[in-house]
């Protein structure tokens, strides 16, 4: 005997009984013959997810997080731009909320060997220095900007 703890099942809104989707019987319920017309044989918790109206701001908040992170952001502080721009969102008085944010990156390879120009400043370094992210998360598109050690 197998347990069938994961099978698709629901209550037929007849018997109150709890009957699994694979032993409907022509989408009737094999106890009390029960029309079940809202349950088909494709529903799963996606579906169910897909009702609520926040996820898209998880997918958001997914995607956002991963490329931020692949660029090579700080989790943490990607975790913290997504958690104010959250709190930005509730703000229902109708006030423009600042969007803006700066992230630093982690430096690659290819950054140590390139000579970089620093965006305060304008002066050329090789070594050293901060890579940032900036942008703005109402427009699309973001800039990688360079800063030497002598800027702030």
């Amino acid at each position: 005997m197998t347990s069938r703890t994961h099978a698709a099942h629901t209550t037929c809104p007849g018997c109150q009984e709890e009957v699994y989707l694979d032993e409907l019987v022509k989408g009737r319920c094999p106890l009390c013959g029960c029309t079940l017309e809202d349950i088909d044989e494709g529903v799963s918790d996606v579906e169910d997810l897909l009702d609520r109206g926040d996820f898209s701001w998880l997918i958001f908040n997914y995607f956002l997080f991963k490329q931020f992170t692949d660029l090579g952001a700080s989790p943490y502080k990607v975790m913290q731009l997504v958690s104010l721009y959250d709190d930005a969102q509730l703000n229902e008085q109708g006030i423009q909320t600042d969007t803006r944010f700066e992230l630093d990156l982690s430096p690659g390879r290819f950054d140590m060997l390139i000579p970089k120009k620093c965006d305060r400043c304008h002066r050329l370094f090789l070594g050293g220095g901060r890579k940032i992210l900036s942008g703005d998360l109402s427009v699309p598109g973001f800039r990688i900007t360079y800063r030497c050690g002598s800027c702030p």
